[in-house]
């Protein structure tokens, strides 16, 4: 009996991961183009040493893949021309508030697509979005408008800061009325010593 497709099958799984290692660790929603058909090329050529073919060609081939790879990736730092053919620019779909449908009609994209993914974002309406951006990933990047935004710790501690402050001189006044209505507070024990009422009492009481 032959026992070659059991060496086969681990020999592709090791090599197979080392070579998925080599060209990134992105997930699939993360993947350019170019990324996902070289990984869907390796996925195919994996399989073909257990129909019979040879798994060094295969382990070969597989490598030249991920070697072309790494190229391209590095063609793209280097040239942004190179970049633009190979991975694309973002696009623009929402301009404050407003829908580029010339963007949207281009990439294929329509308006529901674009509301579930603003929705998986916790994005409820379209008027409340300054930018919103098809990445080359395939994801959407979006800025809300001003009144629209989230308040983030530093502005919470801006805000309550000057609350702190606008209290403080609310106070103040308060502090010294109260502190005048304790200098004429009545002291017996202060009259005793200066032999004087701190508050005049009635004169027909004294």
């Amino acid at each position: 009996m032959d026992f070659d497709w059991i060496w086969k099958s681990i020999l592709i799984v090791v090599g197979g991961t080392l070579l998925l290692r080599i060209a990134g660790r992105k997930s699939i929603s993360q993947m350019t183009l170019a990324q996902t058909v070289i990984m869907i090329g390796i996925g195919s050529l994996l399989i073909q040493p257990l129909a019979g073919k040879n798994i060094w060609t295969t382990l070969g081939v597989g490598t030249m893949l991920v070697v072309t790879l790494i190229i391209m990736e590095y063609a793209q730092v280097k040239s942004d021309g190179i970049e633009k053919f190979i991975t694309g620019k973002s696009k623009i779909l929402i301009e404050n508030g407003t829908l580029h449908e010339k963007n949207l009609k281009k990439l294929r994209f329509t308006v529901d697509q674009l509301e579930m993914k603003l929705r998986q974002q916790n994005v409820s309406s379209i008027d409340s979005v300054k930018w919103a951006s098809l990445e080359p990933n395939g994801q959407v990047g979006y800025e809300l408008k001003p009144e629209s935004q989230p308040v983030t710790r530093k502005e919470f501690d801006q805000l309550q800061q000057s609350i702190q402050q606008v209290l403080q001189l609310l106070n103040q006044p308060i502090a010294q009325h109260s502190q005048t209505q304790q200098s004429n507070k009545q002291d017996l024990f202060k009259e005793v010593d200066t032999n004087s009422h701190t508050v005049e009492p009635p004169k027909h009481l004294q």
